[in-house]
C-alpha cells in the first residue's frame, strides 16, 4: 500500500510543480530583438523559446548569478 501513496504523492507534486512553473511565466512578449544588457541580439532560438525575453542568455545567467549571491 506504501508503494502507491509514494507513487500518487510523486505524481501529484509533479502536476504541481509544473502548474506553478506555467503560472509564473510571464504573459508579455518582447518586441525589441537586442539584449538589453549588452545589446547584442537575441539569438531567434532564444526569443521562440521565452518571448518574454529581454536579455540573452548569456547577460540572464549572469543576472541570476548575481541575484543569488545578493540574497545570501
Amino acid at each position: 500500500m506504501a508503494d502507491t501513496a509514494d507513487l500518487a504523492g510523486e505524481i501529484i507534486e509533479t502536476s504541481l510543480a509544473s502548474a506553478l512553473a506555467r503560472a509564473q511565466l510571464p504573459n508579455t512578449v518582447a518586441t525589441d530583438p537586442w539584449c538589453e544588457e549588452c545589446g547584442e541580439e537575441i539569438p531567434q532560438a532564444r526569443r521562440l523559446a521565452a518571448p518574454w525575453a529581454t536579455t540573452c542568455i548569456g547577460c540572464q545567467s549572469l543576472r541570476e548569478r548575481r541575484g543569488k549571491h545578493a540574497a545570501r
